[in-house]
Formats: structure tokens, sequence, C-alpha cells
């Protein structure tokens, strides 16, 4: 009998394996608004919302914000798929 295992992790990094699904989400805005003036202050904006629909130049603007996508912080999810005759559970 063929179990399969799934095992889900956030990796912030690229590296050479290759998931079966990947999730892309966008969380705070981290633009350094008080840059020019040798500060630091964030706008607040916790959540990247697109402006636009996918394809089109609003799908790249943040529309609680105004930021472009970059600015906020890129949270990758990735779902990894291991198939094996011989996994164990529990020493099962």
């Amino acid at each position: 009998m063929k179990k399969r295992q799934v095992v889900v992790k956030k990796d912030s990094s690229r590296r050479n394996s290759t998931p079966s699904s990947m999730t892309v989400r966008y969380g705070e805005c981290q633009k350094n608004h008080a840059a020019s003036i040798g500060g630091h202050a964030v706008d607040g904006c916790r959540e990247f919302m697109a402006s636009g629909e996918q394809g089109t130049n609003g799908a790249l603007a943040c529309a609680a914000c105004g930021c472009h996508r970059n600015f906020h912080r890129k949270e990758v999810e990735a779902e990894v798929v291991c198939e094996s005759s011989s996994l164990s559970y529990n020493g099962v």
C-alpha cells in the first residue's frame, strides 16, 4: 500500500527543490517614507490588496497605500508532496 505524506513549509528563499504547489502572499508594507530625511516611518498598511485586475498595471499597486507590490513583504508557502511505500507513523 502506498502512503502519501504532505509537508507544508514556509520558505522565504528559493532552493533547488521543486514544490508541487506554491502560494505567494504579500504582507505588510515596508516602504520607508522618511528615508529622505534620515528617519524610518512606515505607513501601517498591513496587507497588499491589488488595485486592478490580474495582468494590468493596477495589479502591482496596493489599493490601501498606493505603493508598488515590491514594497510589501513576500510570503511564500510551498507544499511538498513525497510519496513512499515505506513511511512509518508513530513507530507503526
